[in-house]
Formats: structure tokens, sequence, C-alpha cells
């Protein structure tokens, strides 16, 4: 009986949130003070519905859109009321997260480290590693098992892949594909690749997704490979690190609400630098300091292994243990066997 009566509560307040809100879809227009021109120049500036809106700031608003202080905080707050922004409790927060979707990287061994059933939507999950430790390897495999139906571990969705490094191989997805079964071309097609030329160009492309997403692309995996790549090489020495740290804390900022917003799977790749302070152990150290450990829900350090294996360690986790698992990559990709 409780639980009957927890659900009947739950019912309840979504029906008031949804007569709060009309039987129409909400858009920009319908706020106080955003008519078509200030509506087309929100848009032009990444902010296409009222939840973007409605986080951003009154001085954003205006200088994006043209409008004064005053009527940007005016429409801000109307974004708020109509939204119902605000607290919850945990039944309704665990009620919200129970559209979480998961994308097997094709090893047991290696979705048990995350919990059971892969990589999870709404939240980044960051594989740094020395180059051949296998992180574009389970990007690539990822890319391929986001296609696979919601039974056999996939997501039912395309992929986005920003490519910084030049390491996206039609031909890899190709194989993969071929070595669980599925139709390579068909699955190529699932797949947007973007070649990102410097840091400016990797920002902006969020900006595109967001317009592929409401133009109805069915999109739950988003791959970066890699996500340090342009910071580190336009920012070079101690006297810019601020500036860069500065400026992929923003990114990484939009890209965890790109995950939020629209229930996305995020899986970033990042390069490593040896610390020369480190006198014992492993001095393998991940770029981008804690900007990039704090942003990323789910840390690997990827590295390889004996016999031609390859060793995952999770090292941050909100809701798992430190641990590591072996793996395989093969013609199909990540595996717990090896070819």
């Amino acid at each position: 009986m409780p639980k009957e009566k927890e659900t009947e509560e739950l019912e309840e307040k979504e029906e008031k949130k949804s007569k709060k809100k009309g039987d129409k879809e909400l858009s920009l227009m319908d706020l106080p003070g955003i008519g078509p021109a200030v509506a087309a120049k929100l848009e032009g500036a990444g902010i296409f519905d009222l939840m973007s809106l409605a986080v951003s700031s009154p001085a954003t608003i205006s200088d994006v859109s043209g409008v004064s202080p005053a009527v940007a905080r005016k429409a801000i707050q109307a974004a708020r009321e109509m939204l119902d922004l605000g607290f919850q409790d945990g039944v309704e927060y665990a009620q919200r997260r129970s559209n979480v979707s998961y994308i097997t990287t094709g090893s047991k061994n290696f979705d048990e480290l995350l919990g059971g059933r892969g990589i999870e939507s709404r939240a980044i999950t960051e594989a740094f590693g020395a180059y051949g430790s296998g992180k574009t390897q389970l990007g690539l495999t990822l890319a391929v098992r986001v296609q696979l139906p919601v039974e056999q571990g996939g997501a039912n969705g395309k992929c986005v892949f920003i490519d910084t490094e030049g390491t996206f191989r039609p031909g890899r997805i190709k194989q993969i594909s071929e070595g669980i079964g599925a139709n390579p071309e068909k699955v190529l097609k699932n797949i947007f690749v973007a070649r990102a030329f410097n840091s400016d160009h990797q920002m902006l492309l969020l900006e595109k997704i967001n317009e592929m997403v409401k133009a109805g692309e069915p999109i739950k995996l988003l791959i970066i490979d890699s996500l340090t790549a342009h910071f580190r090489a336009e920012f070079s020495g101690r006297g810019q690190l601020a500036d860069r740290q500065q400026k992929l804390n923003r990114y990484l900022h939009d890209l965890m609400k790109l995950a939020e917003t629209y229930n996305l799977a995020v899986y970033v790749t990042n390069q490593v630098m040896a610390n020369p302070a480190q006198m014992f152990g492993d001095p393998t150290t991940a770029i981008g300091g804690n900007i990039v450990g704090h942003a990323s829900t789910y840390r690997l350090y990827l590295r390889r292994g004996k016999q031609g294996s390859r060793v995952a360690k999770l090292i941050d986790s909100p809701n798992l243990p430190d641990n590591e698992c072996i793996y395989y990559v093969n013609a199909g990709g990540v595996s717990d066997k090896e070819e």
C-alpha cells in the first residue's frame, strides 16, 4: 500500500505540472518580452528552450538578444516559474533518473567495473592513458554498440563523434560492426563525425548537436577524442594555464548541460603527461588537472597489461568502489577474450 500511495502522489505532482504548463509545449515566445526577432537571436546563441534560458543570467540574455536587463530578468523569472524549478524530494529525483540509459562496452568485465551495464547517460565518462592503451578503441566500440536495441545492451540511438586528433576510421567501424553481426553501412550512417580543428571549433560543435537533437535526431552518445588536445596545444606555458583551465571549465559545463538536458551518454578521452615530481609508482597523470577531474562523473585509467591484454582502473565514481579489470581489444572491438 505505501508503494501505491507514493506512485499516486508522484502522478498527482506530474499532473499539476502539466496543467501549469498547459497542453502545448512551451517555447521561448511564450515568455514576456520575447518576440520572434529576440527568439531568433537567442537560438542563434544556442538558447533553444526554456531550460537553457532559465539557467542563464540576465546579463548573458541581454547581451545576446539586445533586450534590456530588466526584460531579460522578467523572462528568466517567467521561465523558471513555468518549469517549476526548485527542490524535489528523493523519490521524485529517483523517478526522474529512471530513464537513464546504458551502453555496453562489449566486455562483461568492463561493464561490471562500471556497475554492471556499461557507461550511463546523463554522465561524463572520461578515459585517460598513454597512447595505445585502448581509449579510441573503446570509443569506436561504443559508437557501434549504442545503436543496438536496449535488450542487447545498446540505447537504440545514434552517435556523434568529435574528432580532434584524426583518429576516426570508418574501416575500423565496419570491422567492429561485422564482429557483432551488424550491417556496417547502416552503422556508419548512424554516426555523425566532425573534425574539430581548434578549441573554438570544438566548442561550436556542441551548439550543432543542440540543433540536431532539436531537429529530431535520436542521438544517445557523444564521443570526444580527445577532449584536451586542442586546449593543450593552444595554451602553452604557465602564463596561459589559467586561461586554458577557464575555457576548458566552460566547455565541460556545456558538455554536462547537454548530457543532462537530452539524456545523452558522454565519453571523452584524455591525454596524459608524466609527473616529474612522482618519485615512486606510476607517474602518469591526466591533462586538465582538477577541472577535468571534478567534471567527469566516471574516471578511468587505461593501460597496457600482460600478453596483449589491457587494464582499466576506475579511479573516481559517485557510487562505485575503486577497482580494476582486464579486457582485450580485437577485431570485434572491446572484449573479454583475446582473439
